[in-house]
This record gives structure tokens, sequence and C-alpha cells, in this order.
């Protein structure tokens, strides 16, 4: 399979299809309704009061949650590849981006983290892009807009809005009306959300304002979640070692977004401390980053046993606990 996906094939997007359909199948055998955190903000919770309000069967949702995370995958491929994250182009970022997300049960049904992530994708396109840019205001603004608009979506998500400034400050040159043009676009969705409210007479500052509220994150209560999370730490291990390793033979802007690639994931971990939800839903922000490293885990070794024995342990664990433990 490895050797399959290493390839750029066109058929391979049919052969991914049956892949995630493998993988996901449980989620249509057992449907559930949208999942509702702690951290969630107006927008997300006005999204599932306006689905609970059709009531659209639960199936629906399932298939909902399938099309996102095929259609993430399949985005967060092509952006890999023409951006040359990796050596050659090839399906292995779509590839690891299905298979992580079925590590966890949670991670396979519609929530405000799984939206967040097709933002977070879109993000680091623009991001990418950047580099070459001459004129960047049209750019930054767009990246500050989106990062408005996942706080908004989710309320720990807040902290996302640091990547912006790692980005100005690895991407671009010192020039202060970016800075300055970046934190309009990050402040331009919430204040539609204040014109909207006020004019509808539900004006609150609980509905603007984030939830901050800081507690350690949840600890690992069963042997399989520990598994799960070595399943991500290994392959992303071996993938930032490699990639280490191969950062003399990349362009300027690869290295840079193999830092920002990282930066995002270390974000994404700090979220973890911010909701203290007693489930592993927020820990799914991760998944874009880690992604990433994993498809360098299964592209570059020369021996292709160590990332054969590796994909094949990892699938067989998600069929277990999506189609067994469930």
């Amino acid at each position: 399979m490895i050797g399959i996906f290493k390839q750029k094939n066109p058929g391979n997007t049919l052969l991914l299809l049956i892949y995630a359909l493998v993988l996901k199948f449980p989620s249509f055998l057992y449907p559930e309704q949208p999942l509702q955190l702690s951290g969630d903000h107006y927008l997300y919770s006005q999204l599932v009061r306006l689905l609970q309000f059709l009531h659209l069967p639960a199936i629906l949702y399932s298939l909902f949650t399938f099309i996102l995370i095929f259609g993430q995958a399949l985005l967060f491929n092509r952006i890999c590849n023409a951006q040359k994250m990796i050596a050659k182009p090839t399906y292995l970022p779509a590839m690891a981006y299905i298979l992580i997300t079925s590590l966890f049960v949670e991670w396979s049904q519609f929530s405000a983290p799984l939206i967040i992530n097709a933002f977070l994708i879109w993000i680091f396109y623009r991001i990418m892009i950047l580099y070459n840019v001459s004129k960047a205001g049209n750019v930054i603004f767009n990246i500050g807009l989106l990062l408005g608009i996942i706080t908004m979506l989710y309320s720990p998500a807040i902290v996302f809005l640091i990547l912006i400034l790692f980005t100005l400050f690895i991407m671009r040159p010192f020039r202060i009306q970016e800075w300055v043009i970046a934190l309009l676009g990050a402040t331009t969705p919430y204040y539609f959300l204040a014109l909207i409210l006020y004019f509808t007479g539900e004006w609150s500052w609980d509905h603007v304002i984030p939830t901050i509220d800081f507690s350690l994150p949840l600890m690992p209560t069963s042997v399989f979640t520990t598994i799960s999370i070595a399943l991500l730490v290994i392959p992303f291990i071996i993938g930032g070692v490699y990639v280490q390793n191969n950062l003399n033979k990349m362009l300027i802007q690869v290295r840079k977004g193999w830092s920002l690639l990282l930066i995002m994931l270390m974000i994404s971990l700090s979220v973890i401390l911010i909701d203290g939800d007693t489930s592993y839903v927020n820990w799914s922000l991760c998944v874009v980053p880690i992604s990433a490293f994993h498809s360098a885990a299964y592209f570059y070794p020369l021996n292709r046993t160590l990332p054969v024995v590796i994909h094949w342990i990892t699938f067989a664990y998600a069929l277990y606990i999506n189609y067994i433990l469930r």
C-alpha cells in the first residue's frame, strides 16, 4: 500500500476512496449526532442549533463527516505536492491524513475541530504562497480572517492567532503595516458578529469573547488510548528525523513551511491545555501537521520494511478500534 500511494497515479484517488471507506465504514454503521464540546463558540453553536432544527437523520452527519475528511485529505495532499513539501509528488499525505483520523473514534465524528481542520489546511496554503508574493496585504488579511473565523467556531482555537505572528516573522521581512493588516483580518469576523448581534437584539459579551479556561490535559484512560498516542508519536519522530536530514535538499520556502508545520503542531497541542473537555476530540487539531510528518516517515526511508510495518500495524489497529471496540 505504501508503494502504491507513493506514486502519483490519477487512479490512486479511487483507491484512496476505497481505503477511506474501509476505515470509516463503522461511522455509517453507528451514526452519531454532532458532537458538542465545552469550548464550542457562537458560530458552531448556531450551526448545531440549525442542524437540530432541521431534524436530519444521524446517517447524514456520518456522510458529511466522511466527505469532509476525504476532501481535507485530498486538498492537503494537493497542497503538499504543489509546494514540494515531499521530494516527489505522492498520495502519502492524503493516506496519512485518513489513517490518523481513524486512530480515535471521536476524530471521525462531526465536530468543531473537524471543521477547523479544513480552515487550517487552507491557512497553510495561504502561508506557503506568502513567501513569493510581492504585495502580500490581501494574503495576510485573508490568513488573519480565517484565523478569526476558527476562533468563532471553537473558543480554545484563539491560540492559533499566534500562528500569524510566527508566519510574518518567518516568511516576511518586518513591515509594521503587514502586522496591522493581520490584526484587522483577525478582528473582522468579530466586528460583523457584533453588528449582527446588536441589530438582532441578542447582544452579549459571552457571544463575542472566547472563553479561556486553562486546565491539565486529559490523561490516557485506557491502554488503547496509549497505543493510539504511540502510533501518532513514533511515525512523527521518524518523519521529523528524515525531514531534518533532507532539509539541505529543499527550497527555502519549503524549509520554512516545515518549520511552520512544527509550530502549528505545538499550538495545536496547547489547545489541549485550554479546553478541559473530557474527550479527545480537541486533540484532532494536531492532525494536519502530524499528517505531513507521517507522510515523510513513509516516503524517505530507503529500507521499505520499517514504513510498511508501521503502516500495517496502524491500519490493523484502526480497524480494531473502529469495528470491534466501537
